[in-house]
């Protein structure tokens, strides 16, 4: 079957994503928006904490309810943040509604679980007083098996180029859904080998953006230097993750928070700087957005002093 012709848009895919790596370099991604205090992770308040925070992008996962309504929660969490044992998905909609999350819920003003759609509606220019230049850019996580559903769904919000969309490149099956629907999103693909990487890049049916890439260790092919400024030259950005999961697996050649705050951000963050990263996702968004601009101030005094040396 040929893929159907792709609806008319007004812009290319990837153009919000564009204007901000050309304002600000690299982007801060907020790691399940930002959840401090009374702020519970992947909820409305979690994403505009996010952003007053100075994230350029909020990660969002998504969960399906077993009758098939969306929700923004990381499954597996149930315990920590729900108090129960049951997996979300295996939840339908009204029980999931019923949930609170127990560690900031509060008499009269109950902490639910949101409704995917509700929580990015509540992201979108008009809904922040914002011009459509300004809107954030939302990284939708772990949606990747539900796309049949969920892509139809997402058109509806008339949000495309604010949407990043991620899949293992490894899963055949949401590519073949991405590939077959109508409305273009700009697209990450998670890449674990070069040949991952490769493959997916030349793909012409897919509107392949940037990668985001995994790494267990400095010596890892996606951590090459090198390759990173071969995806550059195509014009793809790369994403990666210095956010550290409960797991501990490195994500990215163990440059992450952890070392950030234990040995200072230069430590921690300043490999990705260093290696050109274009978007680097974490759980400390103020903390990274302070850091890159000590390294943008440093960087424009660098080049002050240079000016001043070569001018006549």
């Amino acid at each position: 079957m040929s893929a159907p012709t792709r609806r008319p848009r007004r812009t290319s895919p990837g153009r919000l994503l564009a204007r901000r790596l050309a304002e600000h370099g690299t982007l801060v991604v907020a790691h399940r928006g930002t959840a401090v205090g009374s702020i519970a992770e992947n909820t409305r308040a979690a994403a505009l904490a996010a952003l007053a925070s100075g994230a350029d992008v909020v990660e969002i996962d998504v969960a399906t309810s077993a009758d098939g309504e969306f929700f923004a929660f990381h499954d597996g969490a149930e315990r920590r943040l729900l108090g129960i044992d049951e997996n979300l998905t295996r939840l339908a909609a009204s029980q999931i509604d019923a949930l609170r999350y127990v560690h900031v819920d509060r008499p009269g003003r109950p902490a639910r679980v949101e409704r995917l759609l509700d929580l990015l509606a509540a992201l979108r220019p008009a809904a922040l007083g914002v011009s459509e230049e300004s809107a954030p850019l939302v990284n939708v996580d772990r949606s990747w098996n539900t796309w049949s559903t969920l892509l139809p769904a997402l058109d509806g919000l008339d949000m495309a180029e604010q949407l990043l969309l991620k899949s293992p490149a490894a899963l055949a099956e949401p590519l073949d859904v991405l590939r077959r629907h109508g409305t273009a999103y700009p697209y990450l693909p998670i890449c674990t080998s070069v040949e991952q990487v490769r493959e997916v890049v030349e793909d012409p049916d897919l509107e392949v953006v940037g990668v985001e890439l995994l790494a267990d260790g400095v010596d890892h092919p996606l951590a090459d230097p090198g390759l990173i400024s071969e995806l550059h030259a195509r014009g793809l950005c790369v994403m990666v993750n210095a956010e550290v999961l409960t797991a501990g697996a490195p994500l990215f050649a163990g440059h992450d928070d952890e070392a950030a705050l234990r040995d200072g951000p230069e430590a921690g963050w300043g490999p990705l700087f260093d290696l050109g990263v274009d978007l680097v996702q974490t759980d400390w968004p103020w903390l990274l957005h302070a850091y890159r601009g000590t390294r943008s101030g440093l960087a424009a005094a660098g080049a002050s002093v240079v000016d001043q040396e070569v001018r006549p």
